[in-house]
């Protein structure tokens, strides 16, 4: 049975798609979609994680609904990653 919800994508332009999620009483991942395996280098240490799908679920099963309008020129913001506070995360501003 499919289990389905609207979602936002980002890829290659915004749109609205209607994908599959993992079933939520699925006993070999706990509803998570997949199982990760952390794996270590040669050193015994740390190196990255493997992630491999459950068959409860297919990451890839998905439909576009819509794709979303661009925001015009005039509305999009310029100072997107300006901070307020400063980089220091505290304001040179006066208390009073």
């Amino acid at each position: 049975m499919i289990r389905l919800r609207i979602q936002v994508a980002h890829w290659p332009r915004r749109s609205l798609v209607l994908t599959d999620t993992p079933r939520p009483d699925c006993c070999a991942c706990d509803g998570l979609g997949g199982i990760e395996y952390p794996y270590g280098d040669h050193n015994g240490e740390y190196a990255g994680s493997n992630w491999e799908p459950c068959d409860c679920w297919n990451e890839h099963r998905r439909w576009l609904l819509m794709p979303l309008p661009r925001r015009p020129l005039w509305l999009r913001r310029r100072d997107v990653g300006r901070d307020p506070w400063g980089p220091s995360g505290y304001s040179d501003e006066p208390p009073f």
